[in-house]
C-alpha cells in the first residue's frame, strides 16, 4: 500500500492556494496553513478586485503565464459554477513613445491575447468621458478586464477543503529556515482543543508539523520568513487605494461603459470602474514607503488623497468633486528585480519558495499554483528567471 506525499503549504492566498490545490489533485496530502484565512484583509490577496491584463512590456514571461492563467480562471469559474472574471476590457493610454506597451504588443500577440492599437481620436472616440490630455496612443485588450480577489481566493481553498485537503487556520512560530536542517515546523501556540500534537504548557499546545515538503507561499511575509536568503531582495510597500461614487444614473463611469484602465503617463495610475457596486477605483502604481504587513496601520494619507481627487478631475472631469465612499491600503510584496521567485531552498531540498508577485500576481495564481504544484511533485527545476540564484553577484 503506497503511502502519500504529504506537503505543507504555508499560506493561502492567490499562490498559495491555488498551488495546495494543484498539489491535491496530483495525488498528495495537503496540508494548508494561514494565520488570518485566505482573503483576509491584511493579505495582498484582500480587497474585491484586481486586473487581468496581458500587456507587460518586452522580454518577460508574464503575457504568456497571463494567457494560461486566463484559460484557467475561466475553465474554474465554468466547473464550480461561480462568476470570477469580468471581461469588460482594459485600455492603456500612454505618453509618448511608450517603450513599455510597444514591446508589448509582439508578446500579446504570440500569446494570442486579443488587442487594438489605437490612435488619440479613436480613443476620445469611444470613451470621450477621458480627457485625452497628454494622451498619444494606446492599446485595448478587449477580452481582459477584472477578477473577484477576496471572493476566488475563498472560493480556492473552500473547494481544496471540498476534495479532501486540510486546512489550518494557524501561523508558523518564529524558527531559523533559513537554514537546511531543519525538518518540521513549529506552530505558534494553540489552544489545547485544537493540538495535534506536542507538549502541554500553561493551557496550550506547541505544535509541530512534519511533512516530506513545504511550499512557502505567505505574500508579504516572505523575506520575514527568510530573512537571511530573501529578505535582502525583497521589499513589502505602503499602497493606498481609493474609491469614489459617481453621480445617481450617471453611466459613463460604470463598467459597461468604460474598462479597466491604466495611464502610464508621468506616473503609473490604473483603476476599476463599477467595481460590484463598491465606486470608482483609483490607485497609483508608483511603489510607496515600506510597510509592515502585520502591525501596519491602513489608514490613508491626506497627500495621497489629495493627489487622487486632483488626478480623478484631471482625467476623468466628469468625476471632479465626486464623494469619497471607501479607501484601503494594501500593500505589494515585490522582489528587487520585480520577478517571481518559484525555487528550491538552496540549503532543503524539500523546501520550494513561491511568491514576490504583488502587485501583479493575484491574476497568475491558477498558472503560478499549476508550474508550482508540477515542480514540486516531480522534483523539477524552475526557470532561471524565478531562481533565487540571480540574486547572488
Amino acid at each position: 500500500m503506497s503511502v502519500k506525499l504529504h506537503v505543507a503549504v504555508v499560506g493561502a492566498g492567490a499562490f498559495g492556494g491555488w498551488t495546495a490545490l494543484y498539489l491535491l489533485r496530483g495525488g498528495a496530502r495537503v496540508t494548508l496553513i494561514d494565520a488570518w484565512g485566505p482573503g483576509n484583509s491584511r493579505s495582498s490577496s484582500g480587497g474585491e478586485t484586481r486586473i487581468m491584463r496581458g500587456a507587460y512590456g518586452p522580454n518577460q514571461p508574464y503575457t504568456k503565464l497571463a494567457a494560461r492563467a486566463l484559460e484557467l480562471w475561466k475553465l474554474y469559474e465554468a466547473d464550480w459554477k461561480r462568476k470570477f472574471f469580468f471581461p469588460i476590457g482594459v485600455l492603456w493610454m500612454v505618453a509618448g513613445d511608450g517603450a513599455f506597451e510597444r514591446g508589448s504588443l509582439p508578446l500579446l500577440k504570440d500569446a494570442g491575447i486579443s488587442f487594438e492599437e489605437l490612435g488619440v481620436q479613436e480613443l476620445a472616440r469611444r470613451w470621450p468621458q477621458i480627457s485625452s490630455e497628454n494622451v498619444e496612443w494606446g492599446i485595448y485588450e478587449p477580452q481582459s478586464g477584472y477578477l473577484l480577489a477576496r471572493a476566488s481566493t475563498q472560493a480556492v481553498v473552500d473547494q481544496f477543503v471540498a476534495e479532501g485537503g486540510e486546512y489550518r487556520l494557524a501561523a508558523v512560530a518564529k524558527q531559523d529556515l533559513d537554514a537546511g536542517d531543519w525538518k518540521e515546523l513549529r506552530i505558534a501556540d494553540a489552544p489545547a482543543s485544537n493540538r495535534a500534537a506536542a507538549s502541554e504548557s500553561s493551557g496550550t499546545v506547541a505544535e509541530h508539523i512534519a511533512a516530506d515538503r513545504y511550499v512557502f507561499a505567505c505574500g508579504p511575509w516572505l523575506g520575514r520568513m527568510f530573512p537571511r536568503m530573501i529578505g535582502p531582495y525583497f521589499v513589502s510597500t505602503r499602497q493606498e487605494v481609493f474609491f469614489f461614487g459617481t453621480a445617481a444614473g450617471d453611466r459613463r463611469y460604470g463598467e459597461n461603459n468604460l474598462p479597466v484602465w491604466a495611464d502610464h503617463g508621468e506616473r503609473f495610475m490604473y483603476g476599476i470602474p463599477g467595481n460590484q457596486g463598491r465606486g470608482f477605483k483609483l490607485a497609483d502604481d508608483t511603489r510607496g514607503t515600506k510597510f509592515d504587513p502585520t502591525s501596519g496601520e491602513r489608514v490613508v494619507s491626506e497627500e495621497g488623497l489629495a493627489a487622487a481627487r486632483r488626478y480623478l478631475g484631471y482625467r476623468f472631469p466628469g468625476m471632479k468633486g465626486a464623494p469619497l465612499l471607501e479607501t484601503r491600503v494594501c500593500q505589494y510584496e515585490n522582489t528587487t528585480d520585480h520577478n517571481f521567485i518559484v525555487d528550491r531552498h538552496p540549503r532543503n531540498a524539500n523546501v520550494w519558495i513561491v511568491g514576490g508577485g504583488s502587485g501583479h500576481g493575484f491574476k497568475h495564481g491558477p498558472a503560478v499554483g499549476e508550474m508550482a504544484a508540477e515542480l514540486v511533485l516531480k522534483d523539477g527545476s524552475a526557470d532561471a528567471l524565478y531562481r533565487l540564484a540571480r540574486f547572488q553577484p
